[in-house]
C-alpha cells in the first residue's frame, strides 16, 4: 500500500488576517527550540532586510513612516512538507507550521495557545472526540495546508485532531503533546491520538493519527481516524503507523471526562449503562441521548421528529439497526438497549449502522439452485469476491448457479462461525445481510 504524503500548515504569503501575519512573522524569526523549532532556524534571522517604504502592510497591521521588515516569500523545499525558508538561506531547516487561531466561519480564537501559557482545555467525551471526527469522514473534507473547513479548524492532520479534541486554536505536531497526557500504548482508547513529532527535522514525516479501536485481539492493527491527501479517512492502519512506527507517542486527552454527572472530569471512565429505562411507556433524559447517539451512528432516517424523551417506535428500530449491524440476530437485535450496546454507542464503537440502500433485500432462496441463472447469481458472485471469497471462481462469476458458487457461499458462512446446515453453501437472508451490508 502507498504511503501517504504529508504536509502541515504554511500561513498564506497573501493573507490579511492577524492570524496568518502572526505565523509568517514567526516563521520568519525561528521559533524557539522549545517551541518545536531546529535550533539551526535561528541562523535565518540574518536573512530579514530591513526597508523603508512606507505604509507597507504586514498581514492586516500597518507599520509607521519608520523602517519595516521583508519577509521573505515562503518556499517549497523539497521532500514531504511545503514549509516556508528564508530565501538568502535556502537550506535552514523550519518547522512545519506552528500554533494558530480559529479561522473562517467558525468559532473566534477563545484562548492561548502559545507554547508561554498553560493550555485552554474544554471538557469532551471520548464519543464526542469519535464523533466530531467521524463528521470530517462523512463530508470528506479535503486536505490542505492552509485551507480552514467551516467550523474554523485547519484542514490537515494536526488541525483535524485540534478540532475532534474541540481545541480553542489550531494546534501543530510540535504542540498537541501539551493538551494530553503520555501513555502507554497498551491503554489505547478511542478518542487517545498516536502522535509523532521530529523536533530534528519537522518536515519529514511528522504526523498525528486519531485511535478508533483495536480490529482484533493481536493489536496489531487499529482504526485510525486521520486528515491525509485526498480528504479525511477512517481506515485500518497497523500500530503505529506505516513509516517511523516506533516513534509515535500515544497520548490520552487532558480535559477528557466520561460525562456522567456522577462522576464529572473522571478521564477513561465510560458512561454507566442506565439500567431497564428504555421500552413501551418510557419517557426519560436516557431515551433522549440514545436517540441523538444513534442519529449520530447513521440512525437518523428512522426519525420523522426528534429524537425525544418518550420512547417510540423510531428508537426501537434505530437500536435494532445498530445492533444488527454489529451481526446480532435473535434477542441480541430486539431493539432494547442493554450494556453492551449502550457501552458501543457512547464510546464510540462498533459497526456504524448502514444505509437502506447498500443492503439489497434478499430475492429468495429458489434463485440459488442448480440450474438457475438470474442476474441475483451474478451479483451475489462479485459481492463474494469483493469480500475475498471468491476463490472457487476458475472465471466469472457469472448468471448461471455452479459448484463454485455453492462453495464460495460456504466458505463465507464458515467464516461467521456458522457449522452444519447453517453452513451448506445455499444463501439465506441472513448470509445475504451479512454479505452485503
Amino acid at each position: 500500500m502507498a504511503v501517504p504524503v504529508f504536509e502541515e500548515y504554511e500561513p498564506a504569503a497573501d493573507c490579511p488576517c492577524a492570524g496568518c501575519a502572526r505565523q509568517r512573522r514567526e516563521l520568519a524569526l525561528g521559533l524557539a527550540v522549545r517551541a518545536g523549532g531546529h535550533p539551526a532556524a535561528h541562523g535565518a534571522r540574518r536573512a530579514l532586510v530591513l526597508f523603508t517604504a512606507a505604509g507597507v502592510v504586514l498581514g492586516g497591521g500597518g507599520v509607521g513612516d519608520g523602517g519595516a521588515v521583508a519577509l521573505a516569500q515562503p518556499g517549497r523545499p523539497s521532500g514531504e512538507t511545503g514549509a516556508a525558508r528564508v530565501k538568502d538561506d535556502p537550506d535552514a531547516p523550519t518547522p512545519q507550521g506552528s500554533a494558530g487561531p480559529l479561522h473562517g466561519g467558525g468559532r473566534p480564537h477563545a484562548g492561548p495557545t502559545s507554547q508561554d501559557t498553560a493550555p485552554v482545555l474544554r471538557k469532551s467525551t471520548r464519543a464526542e472526540i469519535i464523533n466530531r471526527a467521524r463528521r470530517w469522514v462523512a463530508e470528506k473534507v479535503p486536505y490542505s495546508m492552509e485551507r480552514y473547513w467551516t467550523d474554523g479548524y485547519r484542514q490537515d492532520c494536526s488541525g483535524f485532531v485540534s478540532m475532534a479534541w474541540n481545541l480553542t486554536g489550531n494546534e501543530w505536531t510540535g504542540t498537541l503533546g501539551r493538551f494530553g497526557t503520555r501513555i502507554d500504548r497498551s491503554e489505547l482508547q478511542p478518542g487517545d491520538i498516536l502522535l509523532f513529532h521530529n523536533p530534528a527535522d519537522p518536515n519529514r514525516g511528522s504526523h498525528v493519527t486519531i485511535f478508533g479501536g483495536w480490529t482484533d485481539y493481536t493489536r496489531t492493527t487499529y482504526i485510525a481516524y486521520e486528515q491525509a491527501r485526498p480528504h479525511a479517512r477512517r481506515q485500518v492502519t497497523p500500530m503505529a503507523y506505516w513509516n517511523n512506527s516506533s516513534r509515535y507517542v500515544a497520548y490520552r486527552y487532558k480535559g477528557l471526562t466520561s460525562g456522567d454527572p456522577g462522576n464529572p472530569g473522571a478521564p477513561g471512565v465510560s458512561v454507566a449503562y442506565p439500567g431497564p429505562v428504555f421500552g413501551l411507556g418510557a419517557a426519560n433524559g436516557h431515551v433522549t441521548r440514545l436517540g441523538r447517539m444513534l442519529v449520530e451512528r447513521g440512525g437518523a432516517r428512522f426519525y420523522r421528529s426528534g429524537p425525544g424523551p418518550r420512547w417510540g417506535e423510531a428508537d426501537r428500530r434505530a437500536t435494532r439497526a445498530f445492533q444488527r449491524a454489529q451481526g446480532w440476530t435473535g434477542r441480541e437485535a430486539d431493539g432494547l438497549p442493554g450494556p453492551h450496546t449502550w457501552r458501543l454507542l457512547v464510546n464510540g464503537q462498533g459497526r456504524d449502522i448502514t444505509s437502506a440502500a447498500s443492503a439489497p433485500a434478499f430475492p429468495g432462496r429458489g434463485h440459488f439452485r442448480p440450474g438457475q441463472s438470474n442476474k441475483h447469481v451474478e451479483r451475489l458472485g462479485r459481492r463474494l469476491v469483493q469480500r475475498g471469497f471468491g476463490a472457487h471462481y476458475r472465471w466469472g462469476p457469472g448468471p448461471r448457479w455452479t459448484e463454485a458458487d455453492r462453495r464460495n457461499v460456504e466458505a463465507f458462512q464458515r467464516a461467521q462461525g456458522w457449522r452444519g446446515g447453517a453452513a451448506n453453501g445455499y444463501p439465506g437472508p441472513e448470509t445475504w445481510r451479512r454479505l452485503f451490508r
